[in-house]
Protein backbone atom coordinates (compact mmCIF):
# COMPACT_ATOMS: atom_id res chain seq x y z
CA UNK A 1 0.00 0.00 0.00
CA UNK A 2 1.72 3.49 -1.10
CA UNK A 3 2.31 5.79 1.69
CA UNK A 4 0.78 8.85 0.76
CA UNK A 5 1.96 10.94 3.60
CA UNK A 6 5.48 10.35 2.72
CA UNK A 7 5.93 13.57 1.22
CA UNK A 8 4.70 15.94 3.59
CA UNK A 9 7.69 16.29 5.80
CA UNK A 10 9.85 17.51 3.25
CA UNK A 11 7.51 20.15 1.81
CA UNK A 12 6.31 21.07 5.69
CA UNK A 13 9.75 21.69 6.47
CA UNK A 14 10.27 23.86 3.65
CA UNK A 15 7.18 25.83 4.22
CA UNK A 16 8.39 26.39 7.76
CA UNK A 17 12.22 27.47 7.99
CA UNK A 18 12.43 29.31 4.86
CA UNK A 19 10.11 31.69 5.58
CA UNK A 20 10.96 31.81 8.88
CA UNK A 21 14.97 32.57 7.42
CA UNK A 22 13.01 35.28 4.96
CA UNK A 23 11.19 36.69 8.24
CA UNK A 24 14.01 36.96 10.29
CA UNK A 25 16.40 38.80 7.48
CA UNK A 26 13.49 41.55 6.77
CA UNK A 27 12.88 42.11 10.36
CA UNK A 28 16.76 42.34 11.51
CA UNK A 29 17.54 44.59 8.35
CA UNK A 30 14.59 46.98 8.62
CA UNK A 31 15.23 47.07 12.34
CA UNK A 32 18.76 48.36 11.16
CA UNK A 33 18.04 50.45 7.87
CA UNK A 34 14.62 51.88 8.74
CA UNK A 35 13.06 51.04 12.06
CA UNK A 36 15.71 52.41 14.36
CA UNK A 37 16.69 55.77 12.88
CA UNK A 38 13.18 56.66 12.24
CA UNK A 39 11.91 56.16 15.63
CA UNK A 40 14.78 58.41 16.88
CA UNK A 41 14.40 60.67 13.81
CA UNK A 42 10.88 61.04 15.16
CA UNK A 43 12.11 63.24 18.12
CA UNK A 44 13.98 65.35 16.13
CA UNK A 45 11.31 65.99 13.77
CA UNK A 46 9.10 67.18 17.09
CA UNK A 47 11.82 69.15 19.06
CA UNK A 48 12.94 70.54 16.02
CA UNK A 49 10.49 70.61 13.49
CA UNK A 50 12.81 69.82 11.00
CA UNK A 51 14.45 66.86 10.08
CA UNK A 52 17.43 68.27 8.38
CA UNK A 53 18.40 70.44 5.31
CA UNK A 54 16.88 70.29 1.21
CA UNK A 55 19.08 67.51 -0.51
CA UNK A 56 18.58 70.41 -3.19
CA UNK A 57 19.92 73.36 -1.50
CA UNK A 58 23.64 73.81 -3.04
CA UNK A 59 22.27 75.63 -5.93
CA UNK A 60 24.87 74.05 -8.52
CA UNK A 61 24.79 75.24 -11.84
CA UNK A 62 27.10 72.74 -13.69
CA UNK A 63 25.15 69.53 -15.02
CA UNK A 64 28.38 67.31 -14.62
CA UNK A 65 29.12 68.86 -11.13
CA UNK A 66 25.18 68.80 -9.80
CA UNK A 67 24.77 65.37 -11.10
CA UNK A 68 28.19 64.11 -9.28
CA UNK A 69 26.86 66.06 -5.88
CA UNK A 70 23.64 64.83 -6.30
CA UNK A 71 24.47 61.34 -6.64
CA UNK A 72 27.02 60.97 -3.96
CA UNK A 73 24.37 62.62 -1.25
CA UNK A 74 21.61 60.73 -2.64
CA UNK A 75 23.84 57.19 -2.85
CA UNK A 76 25.02 57.84 0.92
CA UNK A 77 21.42 58.19 2.36
CA UNK A 78 19.95 55.32 0.68
CA UNK A 79 22.80 52.45 -0.29
CA UNK A 80 21.80 50.66 3.06
CA UNK A 81 18.13 50.47 1.88
CA UNK A 82 18.91 49.64 -1.55
CA UNK A 83 21.08 46.58 -0.81
CA UNK A 84 18.61 45.34 1.47
CA UNK A 85 16.05 45.90 -1.45
CA UNK A 86 17.69 43.76 -3.65
CA UNK A 87 18.20 40.98 -0.84
CA UNK A 88 14.83 40.62 0.29
CA UNK A 89 13.53 41.01 -3.38
CA UNK A 90 15.86 37.93 -4.74
CA UNK A 91 15.15 35.66 -1.15
CA UNK A 92 11.31 36.54 -1.91
CA UNK A 93 11.53 34.58 -5.18
CA UNK A 94 12.98 31.35 -3.31
CA UNK A 95 12.09 31.63 0.44
CA UNK A 96 8.13 32.35 0.05
CA UNK A 97 6.26 29.35 -1.54
CA UNK A 98 4.88 30.95 -4.48
CA UNK A 99 1.58 29.18 -3.61
CA UNK A 100 1.37 31.49 -0.23
CA UNK A 101 2.20 34.54 -2.53
CA UNK A 102 -0.61 33.55 -5.00
CA UNK A 103 -3.22 33.13 -2.39
CA UNK A 104 -2.18 36.48 -1.15
CA UNK A 105 -1.71 38.15 -3.96
CA UNK A 106 -2.24 36.44 -6.76
CA UNK A 107 -5.55 36.97 -8.00
CA UNK A 108 -6.23 40.36 -9.95
CA UNK A 109 -9.09 42.85 -7.80
CA UNK A 110 -9.90 44.68 -4.79
CA UNK A 111 -8.53 42.22 -2.04
CA UNK A 112 -5.45 41.62 -3.30
CA UNK A 113 -4.48 44.79 -4.21
CA UNK A 114 -5.09 46.25 -0.73
CA UNK A 115 -3.14 43.30 1.10
CA UNK A 116 -0.16 44.92 -1.20
CA UNK A 117 -0.59 48.14 -0.04
CA UNK A 118 -0.64 46.72 3.46
CA UNK A 119 2.38 44.41 2.89
CA UNK A 120 4.71 47.48 2.01
CA UNK A 121 3.78 49.75 5.16
CA UNK A 122 6.53 48.14 7.58
CA UNK A 123 9.37 48.50 4.82
CA UNK A 124 8.86 52.67 4.32
CA UNK A 125 11.07 52.44 1.22
CA UNK A 126 11.47 55.14 -1.68
CA UNK A 127 10.32 54.21 -4.78
CA UNK A 128 13.38 52.54 -5.96
CA UNK A 129 14.26 50.88 -2.70
CA UNK A 130 10.72 49.43 -2.79
CA UNK A 131 11.45 48.49 -6.51
CA UNK A 132 13.02 44.93 -6.65
CA UNK A 133 11.07 43.78 -3.92
CA UNK A 134 7.84 44.87 -6.62
CA UNK A 135 10.21 43.35 -9.34
CA UNK A 136 10.64 40.30 -7.44
CA UNK A 137 7.17 39.74 -6.36
CA UNK A 138 5.84 40.10 -10.35
CA UNK A 139 8.58 37.36 -10.83
CA UNK A 140 6.26 34.93 -8.85
CA UNK A 141 3.48 35.68 -10.89
CA UNK A 142 1.95 38.00 -8.39
CA UNK A 143 -1.00 40.11 -9.75
CA UNK A 144 -0.10 43.45 -11.35
CA UNK A 145 -2.27 45.69 -9.01
CA UNK A 146 -1.21 43.75 -5.70
CA UNK A 147 2.45 44.39 -6.95
CA UNK A 148 1.83 47.85 -7.78
CA UNK A 149 0.31 48.69 -4.60
CA UNK A 150 3.03 47.57 -2.83
CA UNK A 151 5.70 49.76 -4.86
CA UNK A 152 3.45 53.12 -4.29
CA UNK A 153 2.49 52.22 -0.79
CA UNK A 154 6.15 52.17 0.33
CA UNK A 155 7.24 55.87 -0.37
CA UNK A 156 3.39 57.62 -0.03
CA UNK A 157 2.06 55.48 3.18
CA UNK A 158 5.28 55.40 4.54
CA UNK A 159 4.17 55.52 8.64
CA UNK A 160 7.28 57.60 9.90
CA UNK A 161 7.28 60.14 6.77
CA UNK A 162 3.82 61.10 7.88
CA UNK A 163 4.62 61.41 11.93
CA UNK A 164 7.58 63.87 10.04
CA UNK A 165 5.03 65.28 8.03
CA UNK A 166 2.77 66.52 10.55
CA UNK A 167 6.11 67.59 13.18
CA UNK A 168 7.46 69.74 10.57
CA UNK A 169 4.61 71.08 7.80
CA UNK A 170 1.57 70.14 9.92
CA UNK A 171 -0.92 67.62 10.35
CA UNK A 172 -3.06 69.29 7.97
CA UNK A 173 -0.58 68.17 5.35
CA UNK A 174 -0.22 64.94 6.95
CA UNK A 175 -4.03 63.87 6.66
CA UNK A 176 -4.54 65.66 3.08
CA UNK A 177 -1.33 63.34 2.20
CA UNK A 178 -2.92 60.16 4.15
CA UNK A 179 -6.17 60.37 2.18
CA UNK A 180 -4.82 60.94 -1.24
CA UNK A 181 -2.50 58.44 -0.80
CA UNK A 182 -4.78 55.85 -0.15
CA UNK A 183 -6.69 57.11 -3.12
CA UNK A 184 -3.34 56.73 -5.34
CA UNK A 185 -2.17 53.55 -3.94
CA UNK A 186 -5.51 51.80 -4.61
CA UNK A 187 -6.99 53.62 -7.41
CA UNK A 188 -3.81 53.88 -9.65
CA UNK A 189 -3.02 50.06 -8.73
CA UNK A 190 -6.59 48.48 -9.67
CA UNK A 191 -6.58 51.03 -13.12
CA UNK A 192 -3.29 50.10 -14.03
CA UNK A 193 -4.14 46.16 -13.66
CA UNK A 194 -7.06 46.95 -15.88
CA UNK A 195 -4.70 47.94 -18.75
CA UNK A 196 -2.09 45.70 -18.34
CA UNK A 197 -2.26 42.57 -20.71
CA UNK A 198 -4.35 39.40 -19.70
CA UNK A 199 -3.08 37.73 -16.91
CA UNK A 200 -3.46 33.92 -16.26
CA UNK A 201 -2.42 34.34 -12.25
CA UNK A 202 -5.83 33.60 -11.23
CA UNK A 203 -5.62 29.75 -12.52
CA UNK A 204 -1.77 29.42 -11.70
CA UNK A 205 -3.37 30.41 -8.04
CA UNK A 206 -5.42 27.45 -7.89
CA UNK A 207 -3.02 25.23 -9.17
CA UNK A 208 0.28 26.05 -6.94
CA UNK A 209 -1.08 24.15 -3.74
CA UNK A 210 -0.50 21.08 -5.29
CA UNK A 211 2.17 22.31 -7.47
CA UNK A 212 6.35 21.22 -6.36
CA UNK A 213 8.39 23.00 -8.97
CA UNK A 214 11.63 21.57 -10.07
CA UNK A 215 13.16 24.60 -9.51
CA UNK A 216 12.41 24.87 -5.99
CA UNK A 217 14.34 21.05 -5.49
CA UNK A 218 17.53 22.52 -6.80
CA UNK A 219 20.02 23.58 -4.09
CA UNK A 220 19.23 26.82 -2.41
CA UNK A 221 22.20 28.52 -2.25
CA UNK A 222 22.86 28.60 -6.11
CA UNK A 223 19.17 29.42 -6.58
CA UNK A 224 19.69 32.71 -4.55
CA UNK A 225 22.65 33.71 -5.91
CA UNK A 226 21.45 33.37 -9.63
CA UNK A 227 18.12 35.62 -8.61
CA UNK A 228 20.01 37.91 -6.70
CA UNK A 229 22.38 38.63 -9.73
CA UNK A 230 19.40 38.43 -11.73
CA UNK A 231 17.34 40.81 -9.84
CA UNK A 232 20.65 43.15 -9.44
CA UNK A 233 21.83 43.22 -12.94
CA UNK A 234 17.96 43.99 -14.26
CA UNK A 235 17.48 47.06 -12.18
CA UNK A 236 20.85 48.43 -10.65
CA UNK A 237 22.86 49.80 -13.31
CA UNK A 238 20.52 51.44 -15.15
CA UNK A 239 18.80 53.04 -11.66
CA UNK A 240 22.43 54.51 -10.95
CA UNK A 241 22.69 56.04 -14.56
CA UNK A 242 19.19 57.56 -13.93
CA UNK A 243 19.81 59.09 -10.80
CA UNK A 244 23.19 60.99 -12.48
CA UNK A 245 20.99 62.07 -15.50
CA UNK A 246 18.41 63.49 -12.96
CA UNK A 247 21.05 64.68 -10.55
CA UNK A 248 22.38 67.02 -14.15
CA UNK A 249 19.06 67.41 -14.96
CA UNK A 250 18.08 69.17 -11.61
CA UNK A 251 19.95 72.47 -12.68
CA UNK A 252 16.53 73.13 -15.38
CA UNK A 253 14.40 70.57 -13.18
CA UNK A 254 13.94 73.06 -10.43
CA UNK A 255 13.11 76.96 -11.01
CA UNK A 256 14.41 79.53 -8.98
CA UNK A 257 11.38 79.68 -5.82
CA UNK A 258 10.09 83.24 -5.18
CA UNK A 259 6.45 84.66 -4.33
CA UNK A 260 5.47 84.29 -7.57
CA UNK A 261 4.81 80.36 -6.98
CA UNK A 262 1.09 80.97 -6.60
CA UNK A 263 -1.79 78.32 -6.47
CA UNK A 264 -2.06 78.46 -10.10
CA UNK A 265 -2.18 75.23 -12.79
CA UNK A 266 0.93 77.46 -14.24
CA UNK A 267 3.27 75.88 -11.74
CA UNK A 268 0.81 72.85 -10.63
CA UNK A 269 1.27 70.82 -13.99
CA UNK A 270 5.18 71.84 -14.06
CA UNK A 271 6.21 70.70 -10.81
CA UNK A 272 3.69 68.03 -10.90
CA UNK A 273 5.46 66.50 -13.63
CA UNK A 274 9.25 67.40 -12.31
CA UNK A 275 7.85 65.59 -9.07
CA UNK A 276 6.80 62.64 -10.50
CA UNK A 277 10.45 61.92 -12.18
CA UNK A 278 12.78 63.22 -10.03
CA UNK A 279 14.18 60.73 -7.69
CA UNK A 280 14.63 61.76 -3.66
CA UNK A 281 15.79 59.07 -0.71
CA UNK A 282 12.69 58.38 1.78
CA UNK A 283 11.81 61.36 3.88
CA UNK A 284 13.25 63.86 1.72
CA UNK A 285 9.89 65.71 0.09
CA UNK A 286 9.28 67.20 3.66
CA UNK A 287 12.77 69.30 3.93
CA UNK A 288 12.74 70.49 0.28
CA UNK A 289 8.98 71.77 0.82
CA UNK A 290 9.97 73.37 4.07
CA UNK A 291 12.64 75.18 2.48
CA UNK A 292 10.51 76.31 -1.15
CA UNK A 293 7.71 77.30 1.33
CA UNK A 294 10.30 79.42 3.38
CA UNK A 295 11.58 81.06 0.10
CA UNK A 296 7.78 81.80 -1.11
CA UNK A 297 5.87 78.95 -2.38
CA UNK A 298 3.01 78.78 -2.76
CA UNK A 299 0.79 75.82 -0.69
CA UNK A 300 -0.63 74.26 -4.11
CA UNK A 301 2.70 73.39 -5.82
CA UNK A 302 3.96 72.63 -2.49
CA UNK A 303 1.20 70.17 -2.17
CA UNK A 304 1.83 68.87 -5.63
CA UNK A 305 5.30 68.31 -4.84
CA UNK A 306 4.35 66.21 -1.65
CA UNK A 307 2.43 63.89 -3.54
CA UNK A 308 4.44 63.32 -6.70
CA UNK A 309 8.12 63.66 -5.11
CA UNK A 310 7.89 60.35 -2.96
CA UNK A 311 5.48 58.17 -5.22
CA UNK A 312 7.15 56.97 -8.40
CA UNK A 313 10.31 58.28 -10.29
CA UNK A 314 12.03 57.97 -13.80
CA UNK A 315 14.43 55.48 -12.20
CA UNK A 316 12.73 53.78 -10.47
CA UNK A 317 9.78 53.11 -13.53
CA UNK A 318 13.17 52.43 -15.49
CA UNK A 319 13.88 49.24 -12.96
CA UNK A 320 10.54 47.94 -13.44
CA UNK A 321 10.52 47.96 -16.91
CA UNK A 322 10.94 43.96 -17.50
CA UNK A 323 8.54 43.25 -14.81
CA UNK A 324 5.51 45.45 -15.74
CA UNK A 325 4.07 46.29 -19.38
CA UNK A 326 4.84 49.61 -20.82
CA UNK A 327 1.63 50.50 -20.50
CA UNK A 328 0.79 50.02 -16.98
CA UNK A 329 4.06 52.05 -15.93
CA UNK A 330 3.41 55.05 -18.15
CA UNK A 331 -0.36 54.55 -16.99
CA UNK A 332 0.97 55.02 -13.05
CA UNK A 333 3.24 58.12 -14.10
CA UNK A 334 0.39 59.85 -15.85
CA UNK A 335 -2.03 59.74 -13.06
CA UNK A 336 0.53 60.14 -10.32
CA UNK A 337 0.62 63.69 -12.22
CA UNK A 338 -2.88 64.14 -12.46
CA UNK A 339 -2.98 63.06 -8.36
CA UNK A 340 -0.54 65.76 -7.38
CA UNK A 341 -1.98 68.46 -9.66
CA UNK A 342 -5.40 67.46 -8.34
CA UNK A 343 -4.33 67.49 -4.47
CA UNK A 344 -2.40 70.99 -5.01
CA UNK A 345 -5.65 72.43 -5.97
CA UNK A 346 -7.52 71.22 -2.97
CA UNK A 347 -4.91 72.20 -0.49
CA UNK A 348 -4.52 75.79 -1.63
CA UNK A 349 -8.29 75.67 -0.68
CA UNK A 350 -8.44 73.64 2.55
CA UNK A 351 -4.53 74.63 4.08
Amino acid sequence: MPNLASPQPNRGWSFWWKPALFLLVACVGLYYVKWSPYYLKAFVAADNHSIGASILHDQQSSPLAAALAYAQVYFLAIWKAAVLAVILGSLLQVLIPRDWLLRLFGRAGLGSTVRGGLFALPGMMCSCCAAPVAAGMRRQQVSVGAALAFWIANPVLNPATLVFMGFVLGWGFTALRLVAGIVLVVGVSLIAQRIARPDQVPEAALGAVAEVSAVESQPFLGRWLRTLWQLFWSTIPVYILAVLILGAARVWLFPHVDGAMANSLVWLVPLAIVGTLFVIPTAAEIPIVQTMMTLGMGTGPAVALLMTLPSVSLPSLLMLRKDFDARVLVTVAGLTMLVGVLCGLIGAAIL
